[in-house]
């Protein structure tokens, strides 16, 4: 059996044994610096700086169809804290001061809290998702969100065996967000979601979109994106997320039950009252285009809705 020489090196070149743990120690104090440095990115950056957010990762659950603009996508908003215009948002969100930020989670679970963001989110968590977004005036998005499954959350708290819907709740601050100031809508803005929805591996919390902080006109600091539901149902600017045994109320379905039901799918054979949901017009474009049943989602998520009235449950 040949027997390979050991190389000469000198015993100068070896590395003493305590700069080796040294370098070992420095190494981790880097990966610690860098980890760091990005929590402090997320934590100081105002959303008007559209700081970006690092090291993330492209989901597979993505659509591959081509993104909005970016001015698509912060500058042609719906978020009635701001205004009814699709232009207020982007023209009176900047005074909205979303840090410090809480998020409260009560109700049936096993770790009720009062979570800062930042202890909320984390940041080697975070990917990005293209989902489409379809707006109930027939009008749809594809946006690049960034975020987490709710379902991180959701598991983190240990909800109990009542739990069977999940509530949400905007932030209240009239004089941050002028269009509280009128009675609008009943606020503060409310939704839910059923567990099992809550809990589908599409539906995200969005802290980003285009690879940076999230905008306040687009949801700041927070939001909830759920893609095969109209855009009314993902929430923005959350600041409690309640765990509850009964169908929770929602803004606009008691704003106008009749329009606007409790599921709120993307469904193209129940038409909204006022006008047919389907076709849509994607923003940017000329011709409208058929809609599609989930959004474009049916695959992933028509099981969460088998046995039921879609034209009673909408």
């Amino acid at each position: 059996m040949p027997i390979t020489r050991a190389p000469d090196i000198p015993s100068r070149e070896i590395t003493d044994e305590r700069l080796y743990h040294d370098r070992r120690e420095f190494l981790r104090s880097v990966t610690a610096a860098a980890t760091s440095a990005a929590a402090a990115l997320w934590v100081a950056a105002p959303a008007t700086a559209q700081s970006s957010l690092p090291g993330l990762r492209r989901s597979p659950l993505s659509t591959t169809e081509p993104a909005n603009a970016f001015d698509d996508i912060t500058g042609y908003n719906n978020f009635y804290e701001f205004g009814t215009d699709k232009e207020d948002p982007a023209r009176h969100a900047g005074r909205l001061k979303t840090r410090p930020w809480t998020v409260k989670v009560d109700g049936h679970v096993a770790r009720p809290a009062d979570y800062a963001i930042d202890d909320l989110v984390k940041l080697d968590r975070l990917e990005e998702r293209v989902y489409r977004l379809r707006c109930v005036e027939a009008w749809s998005m594809v946006i690049p969100w960034v975020g987490f499954p709710l379902a991180d959350v959701i598991r983190r708290v240990e909800p109990t065996s009542k739990a069977k819907f999940v509530a949400f709740t905007t932030l209240h601050r009239p004089s941050e967000m002028p269009g509280q100031r009128e009675p609008i809508l009943r606020w503060p803005y409310v939704e839910g979601l059923r567990l099992d929805e809550a809990l589908h591996p599409l539906t995200i919390l969005a802290v980003g979109l285009y690879g940076k902080v999230l905008l306040n006109q687009n949801g700041a600091p927070i939001r909830l994106v759920v893609p095969w539901k109209y855009g009314f149902k993902s929430i923005k600017s959350i600041v409690r997320i309640s765990f509850v045994e009964r169908q929770p109320p929602t803004s606009w379905n008691l704003s106008a039950p009749q329009e606007y039901g409790f599921y709120s799918n993307v469904n193209p054979e129940v038409d909204h009252p006022r006008w047919t949901q389907a076709r849509e017009r994607r923003i940017g474009e000329f011709f409208r285009r058929k809609t599609l049943m989930f959004n474009g989602y049916a695959d992933q998520v028509a099981s969460l809705y088998a046995g039921m009235d879609l034209k009673k449950h909408y």
